[in-house]
């Protein structure tokens, strides 16, 4: 397996934990609908980059193409689920315009990983 798909295999599990964590403390702690929100992206998320990462390094997916889809879903996931996060436990925003950008960064590495499906890997 290559570097690239061990990062994003580890970014996978580190959503994963954040997103536990995330759950319990809205359950818990810090109420509202933000910290719910970016705790169930980072939870949907976490085995799609677990996912991303073994396609990649299978070949079911087009490798370069594959990866860089996987780290645009975690820049995106900085992106929406920090300024939620940060919006929820200290009232303000991570930066102007952070979690439109987020998702539209999410966007477009799912159409990244969908071109990878679909375009045939060189052999």
């Amino acid at each position: 397996m290559s570097g690239s798909d061990r990062a994003l295999a580890g970014i996978g599990a580190l959503c994963g934990i954040l997103g536990i964590a995330l759950s319990a403390l809205a359950a818990h702690h810090v109420s509202g609908a933000q910290l719910d929100t970016a705790a169930r992206f980072l939870l949907a998320h976490a085995p799609a980059l677990l996912g991303v990462a073994a396609l990649s390094h299978g070949g079911v997916l087009r490798p370069g193409l594959a990866r860089a889809g996987g780290l645009l879903l975690a820049i995106g996931l900085v992106l929406f689920c920090g300024d939620l996060a940060r919006r929820a436990f200290e009232g303000v925003r991570l930066a102007p315009y952070a979690a439109p950008a987020g998702g539209f960064t999410l966007m477009t590495g799912w159409l990244l990983c969908l071109v990878a499906a679909v375009v045939p890997h060189p052999r």
